[in-house]
């Protein structure tokens, strides 16, 4: 997939928010708002699981599992 200028920043931006929100525990409607808008940007399921997998040792793996099953959700729509 070809991104645009814009295109790869908004792209960074999602990864970035998912992040934030994981880290931070919050496992609302906005993450997956933002797990979704990720998708729309281009990361795929596996980039956003080798993502998710990454964060866990830093943020812990019941965050991670949690965060799995949202994007298991999503990518699976």
């Amino acid at each position: 997939m070809k991104h645009t200028k814009w295109g790869k920043r908004f792209r960074i931006r999602s990864i970035i928010t998912v992040t934030a929100l994981m880290t931070k525990g919050i496992f609302d409607n906005s993450l997956k708002y933002h797990i979704t808008n990720a998708k729309n940007h281009g990361v795929s399921a596996e980039e956003m699981s080798e993502i998710i997998t990454h964060l866990a040792f830093y943020a812990g793996w019941p965050n991670a599992w949690a965060v799995f099953a949202l994007a298991r959700e999503i990518y699976t729509e």
